[in-house]
């Protein structure tokens, strides 16, 4: 992780030397690296896709061999196979997010390390006086910055973005109003982005239902792997948005900034993205 963040380091100080603002950098740093992430996107956008179209495929096998266990895992392998679909795969994008949730958390816990590349000694000597003068704040280098940043130009960093203090930590300044505002700008675009992507689904399934001849598919008697898979998936998609918002309470408001103005895009790049597969899909079936 440290090395991911080393490498996020040198783009969002090279940002913040061209802006000489620590929020602007902040937003562009999330644009670059949703950019970055887009092909990592489509793909579990059409892993969703196919996913949909071999559990109907898994449905009638299990129950052509539900009385013939080991035909049915066989014909299960050589499904996966031919489709080229390995059943984990759609919890590679949420592996990623993780990745990169701690890796920035890190990032903007350590500016002074992964971002200023202060040198470990300074940094030593910064904390030692913050312990002398009593200030034992859990974010020593940020407490750093706000301390000594004013008379060291290496520990300077400009943190102020319209009048909010990204330095500051939610669950340290429960009296100031301020600090709630990023967060639960956060909290809105994740239940908008989860709504989003439910929403996306059930489209899918009512087109499936209406292209049917209309007689009732009995359910399966038992789930298949591919309903296991999708439960799983959905379980990681509504977890990496509660631990975020854990996360982001006891984080300095830069991170919060971070994961808001991902959820934005990500959400305008799902739109786009299933729009555009839509629109090929619907000409394939023209």
């Amino acid at each position: 992780m440290g090395a991911i963040s080393s490498l996020f380091g040198y783009l969002l100080n090279a940002l913040y030397t061209v802006f000489n603002n620590y929020g602007i950098a902040i937003i562009i740093f999330s644009i670059i690296l949703r950019i970055i992430l887009i092909p990592i996107t489509i793909k579990q956008q059409k892993s969703m896709k196919k996913s949909a179209k071999l559990q109907e495929e898994m449905k009638e096998i299990q129950r052509k061999y539900k009385n013939n266990p080991e035909k049915l895992n066989q014909e299960t392998i050589e499904l996966y196979k031919r489709e080229k679909m390995s059943p984990f795969a759609g919890c590679f994008s949420s592996i990623i997010q993780l990745i990169i949730i701690l890796s920035v958390f890190w990032l903007v816990s350590q500016p002074l390390t992964y971002m200023k590349r202060i040198d470990v000694n300074v940094i030593n000597d910064y904390k030692t006086q913050l312990q002398q003068e009593g200030n034992n704040q859990t974010y020593a280098e940020i407490a750093i910055i706000n301390r000594f940043g004013a008379e060291d130009e290496r520990v300077r960093l400009n943190m102020d973005f319209l009048g909010l203090d990204l330095s500051k930590v939610p669950s340290s300044n429960l009296n100031d109003w301020t600090v709630y505002i990023i967060p639960l700008l956060y909290v809105i675009s994740s239940v908008a982005s989860i709504k989003l992507t439910n929403n996306i689904n059930m489209k899918k399934k009512d087109k499936k239902k209406a292209i049917t001849d209309g007689t009732e598919v009995l359910p399966a008697e038992e789930p298949s792997e591919l309903e296991a898979m999708e439960a799983m998936n959905k379980n990681m998609m509504y977890m990496l948005p509660l631990m975020s918002v854990f996360i982001a309470f006891i984080a300095p408001l830069g991170l919060a900034l971070y994961w808001f103005i991902s959820n934005v895009l990500m959400i305008i790049e799902r739109l786009i993205i299933d729009a555009v597969m839509r629109h090929k899909e619907e000409k394939e079936n023209a």
